[in-house]
């Protein structure tokens, strides 16, 4: 592994309150919720605005449970940060916060919710961007802009 994605001194935030959502980092204990969450909405995930690549794809819920392990790992480890997108206990989305392959940036940020709650879309991009810029160490970050 290449090593952390941010300096040893930062400490990744575990929580934003926003009106409307709350984000927790992502792991096991959603395998269920957010397994029902992004099989109801494959195809608004694929037309959200971000690079989606293959996923989503069918998967069992077991794949999904080692889908979770591993973002909870590379958070534990300090590669990437997957938060849970709740509104109460529903798991209604999802953001990634990663190293920007391509280099043009310090992060690229992708996330989407489900179809039922499409209204969130922009309203958890905007807090979003300002939680990145705020709390977090990026000069730069990508993230699909909604809205605009």
């Amino acid at each position: 592994m290449a090593g952390p994605f941010v300096s040893e001194d930062f400490t990744p935030p575990t929580s934003l309150v926003s009106p409307g959502f709350r984000l927790e980092p992502l792991g096991p204990e959603h395998n269920e919720r957010d397994y029902e969450a992004w099989t109801s909405s494959m195809e608004h995930i694929h037309a959200t605005p971000g690079d989606w690549g293959k996923w989503p794809r069918q998967m069992t819920l077991e794949e999904n449970l080692a889908d979770l392990e591993r973002h909870a790992g590379e958070f534990t480890e300090r590669a990437a940060f997957t938060y849970s997108i709740l509104d109460g206990d529903d798991v209604i989305g999802c953001l990634y916060i990663y190293p920007d392959q391509e280099g043009r940036t310090d992060a690229h940020i992708s996330s989407w919710v489900r179809e039922s709650r499409a209204e969130m879309d922009e309203v958890v991009w905007r807090a979003v961007s300002d939680w990145l810029e705020s709390e977090w160490p990026f000069s730069t970050f990508r993230y699909a802009p909604r809205g605009e």
